[in-house]
């Protein structure tokens, strides 16, 4: 049977990976509903290729321009954020959330109660929302399959394992451009340079914040919430060549490893074909031609994104969702020139140390925590312009 798989943040890094590996099963999966932010061009070439049902644009302006790049093709649009949600719930078996940021929280919940499976690259959902995001799909009856290549991996090392009997979960991380850079040149570092990961093709935001290593804190913080597991039984390693992607290690002293080529293909495969596994077009590892693997402990003195986040990996909810927004408003302000990279640290830290009375019991409070922790962060930064 054809399966139907709907991808909100079409036009990215994953939709792109995930519109690959469709295109490699034809047999196997369509497309029925695509969203993107802004990229006109791009979404309108998905649907004259795909021929989705639906497709909606967030951004209003832009409407008339999409159905002016899409006319002739039988295909239902919308825009803006009801537009969105919309594509969230139309009828498909599974949807690819992907849209970056806080901004996907809402559209990835009404995926999760529309739809029985929903492959997980929003990390932010998780660590904004938690256990009442991971609560709403267990309630729904929907699986959520981490798309994230490490948390992919620990799924996969976990199947028919319990947790009670693992000791750690180990996250992998590449380190990032500047693992070699001295801590006294971190201040001098430009947007351009933080965005060119040595490994991973991805999208700005996501570059920034691993260069920063806050994205490996977002990480731990979502993998507490997607394995159920405590603070302490999760843990860092820096693995430059990013061959490893997750590590579990059991009480009886036995490690086991999950590798791969570094591909986000190779996660959205599995997460496609889930319980089976495509035959997908994709390279296979050759250690012999890797010839060899290294490995770091992270050090927080050239990461302090990373020391925060296991702060709020440790403090709870309220302060994890503090901590989503301030560095959201962070890298957007490094982003457009207004504080220095060094400051993204110290942005966190002071928004963090401000809003200690962040209280989370139910969706509302997030989006209200949300919006404090963002004007805070602002305040910040004007007061020291």
């Amino acid at each position: 049977m054809v399966q139907k798989i709907s991808i909100l943040g079409a036009t990215g890094s994953i939709g792109d990976s995930t519109l690959q590996v469709i295109a490699a099963n034809p047999d196997d999966f369509c497309v029925s509903a695509v969203t993107a932010g802004s990229n006109v061009k791009r979404l309108a070439e998905i649907c004259h290729q795909f021929k989705p049902q639906f497709a909606a644009i967030a951004d209003e302006a832009l409407y008339n321009d999409f159905k002016a790049a899409i006319a002739g093709l039988d295909i239902e649009t919308a825009c803006g954020e009801a537009g969105v949600s919309a594509a969230a719930a139309y009828p498909t078996d599974r949807v690819m959330a992907a849209i970056t940021g806080f901004s996907g929280l809402k559209p990835t919940l009404n995926a999760v109660q529309n739809c029985s499976i929903v492959m997980l690259a929003n990390k932010e959902c998780l660590v904004a929302a938690g256990s009442l995001f991971m609560d709403i799909a267990a309630q729904n009856n929907t699986t959520i399959l981490p798309v994230d290549s490490e948390h992919n991996a620990l799924h996969q090392l976990l199947v028919s394992k319990f947790v009670e009997d693992v000791k750690h979960l180990t996250l992998t991380a590449s380190g990032g451009p500047f693992l070699s850079l001295p801590i006294d040149q971190l201040a001098k570092v430009t947007p351009e340079m933080a965005v060119k990961h040595p490994v991973w093709s991805m999208g700005e935001k996501i570059s920034i914040d691993s260069a920063t290593m806050l994205n490996k804190g977002l990480e731990l913080i979502e993998a507490q919430h997607l394995f159920s597991v405590p603070a302490d039984k999760l843990k860092v390693l820096i693995h430059p060549q990013s061959i490893i992607h997750g590590l579990i290690t059991m009480y009886d002293g036995s490690v086991m490893a999950h590798m791969g080529t570094p591909d986000m293909q190779i996660p959205i495969a599995y997460c496609l074909g889930w319980p089976e596994r495509l035959k997908a077009n994709i390279a296979s590892l050759d250690l012999a031609a890797e010839g060899e693997l290294s490995f770091l402990a992270p050090d927080f003195k050239h990461y302090p994104c990373l020391e925060l986040a296991y702060e709020a990996l440790n403090a709870g909810q309220g302060t994890q969702t503090v901590m989503n927004a301030a560095n959201e408003i962070a890298v957007e302000a490094f982003r457009n020139g207004e504080i220095s990279f060094t400051d993204i640290a110290s942005l966190i830290h002071d928004t963090m140390d401000q809003m200690t009375d962040a209280d989370i019991s139910s969706l509302s409070d997030v989006y209200a925590v949300d919006e404090a922790s963002r004007r805070k962060a602002l305040d910040i930064i004007s007061l020291k312009k």
